[in-house]
């Protein structure tokens, strides 16, 4: 089914395209007017009980105007006439001062009225399913003693957006989101380790109902108590076959945040000047791709009512371009990629990756693992850090393998991954043929959260390995 937005009336619409006219006739080169809607369920459990259950749901209008160089920003947590002209106003005010530049920015002029494409849309399930969704990939998880703790986890996000901009822009959409989870904890008296697994898109409930949750839940716990007989992982320069997640995580933290424009404008990036740079092997290509169907950070138009695209940020191993929100590509010469977003209406827009990716290569899974004499294969992540400065990469996994003569021996416990980004592409030699994207929520600085996701193929290159517990 396809939902409409319910927010997008068009007495609200209207008052948007008066609020814009007000900041154009007050002074402002460009202006746009953003009204937003979020709700959210979130639901977790433990141990087959109910331990969590949030609603919510925020709103409000953003106002931006663009004088000399400068955004002002006004909003308002009211949908009302008086309150969004106020803001208005206040945008301008705000935007008022010494003259920056002479930049003029170049948004897009888009007519648009869309709702999300979903099958089945979450406001059409009782929470009542919801939340049995939740108790049953909990439950499946219980198969062993060993298993001390299980969690089961659902959520949903459904956000609707009008935009009207000074440039001709009239824009409504809606956004949704769905996540299903199980992670299970399992210990032995000496150790204790866990695994997770499960859904997440911008599709509806039908993530939920397609998936096999009692699959989900039986294979965390299986993973889970699998892990516990895990040695130490090895440490030194190996070769490194990484996983879509880490694979994922190498293109986000590493390479994702230094291409974003915002960064290079303010020359904060080890990729400042790189386009045209060779930054990796050739066989690597690396993209950021808010277009991608049911990926966790697809949108239709970013914060900036810019329609999404596919950025080329490295094509066969050449450092290509970067991503840009309306201002930083005024900055740099280019063109918006739609890469200008927010965390809701009450923050400012900074340039902001979608789902960010390696693109696949010519090697089955297996026929790259028979080929590696002596390395580790990684499965899953815990975590990473950016280093847009430095262009460094740190990576923690969740747990892995080593590969001795082409075939898959011993598990191994949680272990880190270090090294220049550069170096390690440079050094990457083997990607397989599939892509597996991963949704999550990436920070910047330590606000301002967004939904991305990352991924890539299985690839092989050289990562220093610090051993794990």
């Amino acid at each position: 089914m396809m939902s409409g937005c319910t927010i997008c009336a068009t007495d609200v619409q209207d008052i948007l395209s008066k609020a814009v006219d007000v900041m154009r006739d007050s002074g402002a080169e460009f202006a746009d007017a953003r009204s937003q809607t979020i709700r959210n369920i979130g639901v977790s459990t433990t141990n087959g009980e109910l331990r969590q259950l949030v609603q919510k749901s925020t709103g409000g209008v953003c106002l931006r105007a663009w004088i000399g160089g400068r955004w002002g920003y006004g909003t308002v947590t009211s949908f009302g006439k008086d309150a969004i002209i106020d803001a208005a106003r206040e945008a301008v005010r705000n935007a008022s001062g010494e003259r920056k530049s002479d930049l003029e920015l170049e948004p897009s002029t888009v007519k648009c009225h869309m709702g999300a494409q979903v099958r089945i849309h979450p406001d059409s399930v009782d929470l009542s399913e919801k939340i049995s969704a939740a108790i049953d990939v909990d439950n499946a998880q219980a198969i062993d003693d060993r298993i001390v703790n299980r969690v089961g986890a659902y959520s949903e996000e459904v956000k609707e957006n009008c935009l009207v901009n000074s440039a001709g822009s009239d824009i409504s959409w809606q956004e949704v989101r769905t996540l299903c989870r199980a992670m299970a904890i399992a210990a032995d008296g000496q150790r204790m380790e866990r695994y997770y697994d499960g859904p997440d898109s911008t599709l509806g409930f039908e993530v939920v109902k397609d998936a096999d949750l009692e699959l989900i839940g039986r294979t965390a716990a299986d993973e889970a108590i699998a892990t516990l007989g895990a040695v130490r992982a090895p440490s030194g320069n190996l070769t490194v076959i990484s996983d879509p997640m880490v694979s994922g995580l190498l293109a986000h933290e590493a390479m994702g945040h230094a291409s974003e424009g915002d960064e290079i404008t303010k020359r904060r990036s080890f990729l400042t000047d790189a386009v045209g740079r060779k930054v990796a092997s050739d066989i690597i290509s690396m993209y950021d791709n808010g277009t991608v169907a049911g990926a966790h950070g697809s949108v239709p138009f970013d914060d900036e009512g810019t329609p999404s695209s596919c950025t080329r940020i490295i094509e066969n191993g050449v450092y290509t371009g970067y991503m840009h929100s309306l201002e930083t590509a005024s900055q740099l010469g280019c063109r918006p990629t739609g890469n200008g977003r927010a965390e809701n209406f009450g923050k400012r827009v900074w340039v902001r990756m979608t789902n960010t990716y390696f693109a696949p290569g010519e090697w089955d899974k297996d026929e790259l693992i028979a080929d590696t004499k002596d390395g580790i294969l990684c499965d899953k992540m815990i975590n990473g850090m950016e280093d847009p400065v430095g262009g460094c990469f740190e990576a923690k996994c969740l747990r892995g393998y080593i590969v001795k003569n082409g075939e898959v021996t011993d598990m191994v416990q949680s272990f880190t991954l270090t090294g220049r980004s550069v170096d390690i592409l440079c050094s990457a030699d083997a990607l397989t043929k599939e892509v597996v994207l991963d949704g999550g929520m990436c920070g910047k600085g330590i606000e301002d959260w967004v939904r991305v996701s990352s991924g890539g193929p299985y690839m092989r290159a050289r990562m220093i390995v610090g051993g794990g517990q």
